[in-house]
């Protein structure tokens, strides 16, 4: 009996390293059948939009998540750290008090490249050859403008009723072959629920593709998170033991993908074939922001605790004002004034369509610098101002 459970559960968390759109190592895939609908950022004949249900928010969540920079208070525990020849694979998890639990897991593949594991994630018809888990699976609509798509799958719990998965997804490129996904549980109308499957109801994952530097290698953290009706203890127990195997039966048809004579996709428009370049560039630009307003803040208190001393010395307009061990000089605030209008130009440059990629590189580029620059201005002017 326990096996059986033990099965049935393993079976289940294999699906959070296989659930994601077309491939992505989170959860459940989508097969490249010929998509049922396709828009151009515009509702289909029913009148239904999918643009925004995922969106560039989503992928800060993901990687504010990646890089475990949310909630301070919240306690990991350790689960799995295995490693062979081929690979390295280590998770943890952690159980909110509002929601179900979140897992953060890093699988590191020798001799593979990030387009390759990227591809091999993103292809159903050649998951369906190794993972038997899935009994349907469908395209349901893509958006051709934003690269979201959606689709359905169906996914066998043996001693229980089938879970039904409708999820949304999109894909990011960002520098040096870095590759992002987050998937994240949606409704459509062209999949209403039926009673013989339990429709999953709370599902957020997402992963991140890069090149190990200095090695022949890449990795793949994910971040993955569902609520399937299942007791969450025996849920953990089940991952902790069937995960190793899981992976290294994906690590074995991933070597097998390398052979297959360049295993293509579908003709038909994905997500993947859809991905953003230029997304990812604007989240960078919006980041440098977030950073330059950062080092405005302590020059901004500093002039609030000072108002009195201000207002004796409003006849020296570059007279550097003095309080409690501060020096600030009210110069550097025309130059901060200035290089936040040019952000503001290049959030609008990289948010336009007909950009070329050159240029919106370039422009991150140039806000980096000025972050830089920002940042040694606001260092040096106590000393200049002595």
């Amino acid at each position: 009996m326990f096996m059986a459970v033990w099965r049935l559960l393993s079976l289940f968390f294999s699906s959070w390293l296989g659930t994601v759109p077309r491939g992505s190592s989170l959860g459940i895939l989508f097969s490249k059948s010929s998509p049922v609908g396709v828009s151009n950022s515009e509702p289909t004949s029913s009148g239904f939009s999918i643009s925004e249900m995922v969106t560039d928010a989503d992928l800060k969540f993901l990687i504010e998540n990646l890089e475990e920079k949310t909630r301070e208070n919240e306690k990991w525990d350790n689960v799995i750290e295995k490693r062979n020849d081929l690979l390295s694979y280590y998770a943890k998890c952690c159980k909110p008090k509002d929601g179900p639990v979140k897992y953060l897991s890093s699988t590191i593949f020798e001799n593979c490249s990030p387009e390759k594991l990227r591809d091999f994630y993103m292809d159903n018809d050649y998951r369906k050859q190794w993972d038997k888990m899935l009994i349907e699976h469908e395209q349901l609509q893509v958006d051709k403008n934003k690269g979201v798509e959606v689709g359905r799958s169906i996914k066998k719990f043996p001693l229980l009723t089938a879970r039904e998965y409708v999820l949304a997804w999109r894909l990011w490129e960002g520098k040096d072959n870095t590759f992002y996904c987050f998937i994240k549980e949606c409704e459509h109308p062209l999949a209403p629920p039926q009673k013989k499957y339990v429709r999953v109801s709370i599902f957020r994952s997402g992963w991140q593709i890069r090149k190990v530097p200095g090695r022949n290698a890449c990795e793949i953290k994910m971040f993955h998170q569902e609520d399937a009706g299942l007791n969450v203890e025996m849920a953990k127990l089940a991952f902790s033991r069937g995960i190793w195997s899981y992976v290294c039966k994906m690590c074995t048809a991933l070597r097998r993908y390398s052979t297959i004579s360049n295993h293509q996709l579908s003709s038909g428009a994905t997500a993947l074939t859809l991905i953003k370049k230029g997304s990812l560039a604007c989240f960078l630009v919006i980041e440098t922001t977030r950073r330059i307003q950062r080092n405005c803040s302590p020059g901004l208190e500093a002039t609030d605790s000072m108002t009195s001393q201000e207002n004796s010395a409003a006849t020296s307009v570059h007279r550097p004002i003095t309080g409690g061990g501060r020096k600030l000089s009210r110069t550097p605030s025309k130059k901060l004034l200035a290089n936040g209008l040019l952000i503001l130009g290049g959030v609008v440059c990289l948010s336009r369509g007909h950009s070329s990629l050159g240029a919106k590189v370039a422009m991150v580029y140039i806000l980096t610098k000025l972050s830089k620059r920002g940042e040694s201005s606001s260092e040096s002017s106590p000393s200049s101002g002595a």
